[in-house]
């Protein structure tokens, strides 16, 4: 095997979880497919592509999987590896929203004064460009090395926490804004700029991540047989030790959503400023799990032939429609105005919406078909994404508030 061919993972455009999925979930077509068996040969990929179509990137996650494969789980029961999943995403959505709140503030006007509302450097720029240098990391590089510790982990730091990091439908909507104040270059370059930055962050940490690799294989600290034995013994496997996990999660996540019931009350009553983040703490998940079941779209293609295959459907359907709901909501905010409000509204902005919309995801899947054979789908892709949201936003959001303003 090349050393390096684990360094050349795709996004999880459809996760490792789809498995479970598809063992519950009869989704029609789904049999003419690649099958998933539940085991961890189900492994992410663009989609099930032809051959002669498939980026080296995609083939080479397939062989390095297989490969580092040691003996294959036993089968747990389907509730119990769906609620993993759930749980799993769950609690690393909240920590994802979480990071992406401190980002915004670190880097906002009342912090480093980088970002503004009122600038094409976006409040959520800094986050999707550190969450898709972490995904060249963890969904790219390391994301096989993660897998053999645990599946459910990569699927909660992938698409829970990166994909919670990282929102597309707060970078459509701040567009949207500068251009109904008329600010239609600083919308454009918004666009062209946001994209580079995340594209070129991808790019960063795939290359850091395979350096720290190199680095690791040079110091030579332990044998190969070592290796081995240390990575079975840290692999979580076996119905007791999934119960374990599933149990501590579950009493984080009802910590996390019972401290922040409490915060969102009192500062509701005592006129705080923080009320929509704990709303959005609360709300986040849902966003994430439904990104998740939106994932199974991905690589399947329209109708019974699988036209378009090449378009992950999924995460575009979840960006466009985190879009459109974002922009929705931002329209009754102008309207209502009021304090009550503008709190809930912003709570599910950030919370539901930004979670359910992804830009890690979206860059690792425009990075790997960029490197593909056929380059031009990353700039066709990243072209119907960005249109289709800025479009519906534009009739939802823009139309209405230049008229309530005439």
């Amino acid at each position: 095997m090349d050393p390096d061919a684990e360094s050349k993972h795709v996004s999880e455009a459809k996760d490792i979880g789809d498995c479970v999925l598809q063992s519950i979930i009869q989704i029609p077509g789904a049999n003419k497919l690649q099958p998933c068996t539940g085991e961890s040969k189900c492994v992410s990929s663009i989609g099930p592509l032809a051959p002669e179509l498939v980026s080296p990137l995609i083939s080479n996650e397939r062989e390095s999987y297989e490969d580092i494969k040691q003996e294959p789980d036993k089968k747990l029961p389907k509730l119990l590896d769906y609620s993993l999943c759930l749980i799993h995403l769950a609690v690393f959505g909240i920590l994802g929203v979480l990071t992406r709140y401190i980002l915004a503030k670190l880097f906002g006007p009342g912090g480093g004064r980088v970002t503004s509302d009122q600038s094409i450097l976006y409040l959520d720029l800094p986050s999707n460009m550190v969450g898709s240098f972490m995904m060249g990391w963890f969904g790219v590089v390391f994301k096989a090395d993660i897998s053999n510790v645990s599946e459910y982990l990569t699927i909660a730091l992938t698409t829970g926490y990166l994909g919670s990091l990282t929102t597309f439908s707060g970078w459509n909507q701040k567009m949207l804004e500068l251009s109904v104040k008329g600010d239609w270059l600083f919308c454009v370059l918004g666009f062209l700029i946001g994209l580079f930055l995340v594209a070129f962050s991808i790019i960063f940490g795939i290359e850091t991540a395979k350096g720290f690799r190199w680095l690791l294989r040079k110091l030579k600290m332990s044998s190969g047989s070592e290796t081995c034995r240390r990575k079975k013994n840290m692999k979580v496997e076996g119905l007791k030790h999934h119960l374990v996990v599933m149990v501590g999660l579950l009493l984080i996540l009802c910590l996390f959503w019972g401290i922040s019931g409490v915060l969102m009350d009192s500062e509701f009553k005592n006129g705080g400023n923080s009320a929509d983040l704990w709303l959005a703490c609360i709300v986040g998940p849902l966003g994430v799990w439904i990104r998740w079941l939106l994932a199974q779209l991905n690589g399947r293609g329209l109708g019974a032939t699988g036209l378009l295959n090449w378009v992950p459907f999924g995460t575009l359907i979840a960006n466009v429609s985190a879009a459109f709901g974002v922009a929705a909501l931002a329209t009754m905010k102008k309207f209502v105005n009021t304090r009550n409000c503008d709190i809930i509204v912003t709570g599910i902005q950030f919370g539901l919406f930004g979670c359910l919309s992804t830009v890690s995801t979206f860059a690792a899947e425009f990075n790997a078909m960029r490197e593909s054979m056929h380059t031009w789908r990353a700039y066709a892709y990243a072209m119907i994404t960005i249109c289709a949201s800025f479009f519906l936003g534009f009739l939802i959001y823009c139309i209405p508030i230049w008229r309530m303003e005439e």
